[in-house]
């Protein structure tokens, strides 16, 4: 039975949040949520709280459910923010519809804020049938978890205990009002027919299937936790420190530590990587290939292109990349000798006086390799930029994007790192020190 009691005690880790949100359609399961938390609020401290209306457009009634939301938060007392947003054409209308639904949530809730969201027990069922019909993997047999980081604040679904049916008893008795989205009923939805004709015949069938179900979600989720702590110090050991100041600023794993894992853990240790840098997960079959494109020939250095990163092989590591790489530069003037954003976004270049390169008369500029450069370091013969990059473990995927400083087209300095014979400053001769910083925040 559903009481305001028990929603306090699964409210404990928010309690000392800076603000509440709650997720409001409308619907029988946020306008109980809405009202057990101002009843609870009369009696105990609780945060702030605020609510979100997110206004698909989708549907007739689409304004009027608007409308019931700022009555019904206007007669309790609480803010509302409608947002309004408009889907992109193409793709599944359901996923569509969530996906613009977190981007509000995700936008709105400041640091240490907390997104309340109303999915009860039988929603969970729901997932959680949707999900093993789609062959989902040990992640997805969890379900919805109860709470999880979502943009600068977390999200907590403190109704998960309770069914549908207990939550409706419970607004009965309250004499709550709310609306009935006719999607719940349309069959042409996935979610709708699982929840109308799948799930009927499997509770009459099996009566025990729904705690079945659930049963089976809190194991995964123990599981899923000791995955995840094997992960944890598998990637303590292939992390290791990148000592060179132009590649620090990428992850990279060590992929001498990640080969020496068995396939399992190599796949275990890649998607929480990957996770933790906010990657969208490949699927089983897609991560398997992707090892074994990252599996190639030792002196080949593959790269395998995510939904919306890249993974690059090279100089013994894999580096996680933007989805288009990092950008080439672009060359462009340097008309004074000052901090120079790079026009292409692939960094800055400082430029400070003092110990360094001579500082002479004649015309600056930044270019970028075009293929043949050579340069003769202090007592060092002339050697391609090629083979001085190979030498200090330079990835390619970075050379096309390291400033070259000419003067009269002369190569005088690869981004302050080498110096060309006879460009430093001579003593008491003006000079100034050159410092590339490849990513800026």
């Amino acid at each position: 039975m559903f009481n305001v009691q028990g929603l306090l005690q699964q409210l404990a880790p928010c309690r000392d949040a800076p603000a509440c949100w709650l997720g409001l359609s409308g619907g029988l399961d946020s306008m109980v949520l809405l009202d057990a938390l101002v009843q609870l609020r009369r009696h105990h401290p609780l945060p702030p709280l605020k609510a979100i209306h997110v206004h698909h457009g989708l549907h007739v009634d689409a304004n009027r459910w608007a409308e019931h939301c700022v009555r019904e938060c206007a007669a309790r007392d609480i803010p509302l923010h409608i947002e309004r947003v408009q889907l992109p054409t193409g793709g599944s209308i359901e996923e569509l519809a969530r996906d613009a639904r977190y981007g509000v949530f995700e936008r709105l809730l400041a640091a240490g804020d907390w997104l309340l969201l109303a999915h009860h027990a039988d929603d969970q069922l729901e997932t959680l049938l949707f999900r093993l019909l789609r062959g989902t993997g040990l992640r997805g047999l969890a379900g919805m978890p109860r709470s999880r980081a979502l943009g600068a604040g977390q999200l907590l679904r403190p109704l998960l205990p309770w069914s549908r049916q207990q939550l409706a008893d419970w607004a009965c008795q309250q004499q709550l009002s709310w609306i009935e989205d006719p999607a719940n009923a349309d069959p042409r939805y996935a979610r709708t027919a699982l929840r109308h004709e799948l799930l009927p015949q499997l509770r009459h069938r099996w009566p025990s299937m729904p705690q079945s179900l659930l049963r089976l979600a809190a194991h995964a989720t123990e599981a899923n936790e000791l995955l995840d702590e094997r992960a944890a110090e598998d990637l303590l050991l292939a992390t290791g420190e990148v000592a060179d100041d132009w590649l620090r600023c990428w992850p990279s794993l060590d992929m001498a530590s990640l080969a020496a894992l068995s396939p399992a853990r190599q796949k275990n240790l890649l998607r929480s990587w990957l996770h933790s840098h906010a990657v969208r997960l490949p699927d089983q079959r897609h991560l398997h290939n992707l090892l074994t494109q990252l599996g190639a020939a030792s002196d080949s250095q593959p790269t395998v292109q995510l939904d919306d990163a890249q993974l690059c092989r090279s100089s013994g590591r894999l580096w996680l990349l933007p989805r288009g790489g990092v950008p080439a530069g672009v060359d462009q003037p340097l008309s004074q000798l000052a901090d120079t954003l790079l026009t292409a976004g692939n960094g800055r270049l400082y430029l400070r006086t003092g110990a360094g390169v001579a500082m002479r008369q004649g015309s600056w500029r930044i270019g970028y390799r075009r293929g043949g450069e050579q340069i003769k370091l202090p007592g060092r013969p002339r050697q391609s930029l090629k083979d001085l990059f190979q030498q200090a473990g330079i990835p390619a995927w970075l050379r096309p994007a390291i400033p070259l400083l000419y003067c009269d087209d002369q190569l005088i300095s690869v981004a302050g790192r080498w110096t060309a014979e006879g460009a430093n400053a001579a003593f008491g001769e003006a000079g100034f020190s050159v410092c590339w910083e490849p990513v800026l925040d």
